[in-house]
């Protein structure tokens, strides 16, 4: 029985000597010492269980197994390159499977574009965005990326920084005629308020910030969704106070659709990339995370977020 302990080194070296018809050609070609050649054809031989070559003190002659093995080590080396190669590519290239979850107007107005982009220049990837307003299980749902605001919690997930962001009070003109502006945070007791399910915090309790301070707010209101586009009509409408994502309102308040009330109070919700795994284990995945990030930070869809 044969010890098939040979790797490619041994067919390399094995290559070289019938390149160069001696071990000490080989030897030179392949910057290895001619003991060490030695050795690895004899160890060939002894793993093949035939003689590859018939030594003189003047000349090596190689055997009919020889050619054999020699012909059937170009084959090897041949395919072992042809895999690197295409190992190599497809490190450089991305394609495959990809599952993309975010929320419903993040999704729409920013990710579908940038990903729209994405597919046009490289149409190996397969794509899916699921836009849902809920926290995702990344690993039981099967998703690769998640665009989100606000904390990443999950300890086994990996969070990639996007842009800082923040959530703000807001409300329609006519609203703020009616019912007044508030000033204080005790004010908002006496408003009302549009109830959001957002993915990341409790529905009736606003978390807003000032100077590091944090307070949780209870709040009340007749009317609430879990969808955001209808917050966004209600606020606009004048049906109560909403508290928004500064990229998302960024036009509205420009147009003076929205006015900003309490601008002393914010609840920080910085934009994360988070995936399941490292990007180090998959050059498709950090493309496409590093794609989106560059897409959201700058360009024409970047997100409008405050300076302050």
């Amino acid at each position: 029985m044969t010890n098939n302990k040979w790797n490619l080194t041994d067919l390399n070296v094995l290559c070289a000597v019938v390149k160069t018809g001696s071990f000490v050609g080989a030897s030179e070609e392949l910057g290895m010492a001619q003991a060490s050649v030695s050795k690895r054809i004899a160890d060939l031989e002894k793993s093949l269980g035939v003689l590859l070559f018939r030594r003189t003190t003047r000349s090596v002659q190689i055997t009919s197994e020889g050619i054999l093995a020699h012909t059937r080590a170009l084959q090897v080396l041949d395919a072992a390159t042809r895999l690197q190669q295409d190992v190599s590519s497809a490190r450089i290239r991305p394609s495959g499977k990809l599952r993309i979850s975010t929320s419903l107007r993040l999704g729409r107005n920013y990710i579908a574009p940038i990903l729209s982009k994405l597919a046009k220049e490289y149409p190996e990837l397969d794509i899916w965005l699921e836009l849902v307003d809920r926290r995702v299980d990344m690993l039981n749902e099967g998703y690769d990326i998640d665009i989100r605001a606000g904390d990443v919690t999950e300890p086994h997930l990996i969070s990639h920084k996007v842009v800082k962001s923040q959530r703000i009070l807001c409300a329609s003109k006519a609203y703020l005629e009616r019912k007044g502006t508030p000033k204080t945070l005790d004010d908002l007791a006496l408003h009302d308020c549009l109830l959001f399910r957002q993915r990341d915090q409790m529905l009736g309790v606003w978390r807003l910030q000032n100077n590091k301070e944090e307070s949780a707010v209870r709040i009340t209101g007749g009317m609430g969704s879990n969808h955001a586009d209808v917050i966004h009509e209600w606020a606009e409408q004048g049906l109560g106070i909403a508290m928004l994502s500064d990229w998302d309102i960024h036009d509205k308040l420009a147009k003076g659709k929205l006015v900003r009330i309490l601008p002393d109070y914010t609840q920080q919700t910085d934009i994360w990339a988070v995936t399941p795994s490292r990007l180090t284990y998959s050059a498709t995945l950090k493309l496409c995370v590093e794609y989106l990030i560059e897409s959201l930070q700058s360009g024409p869809h970047a997100l409008p977020v405050s300076s302050d």
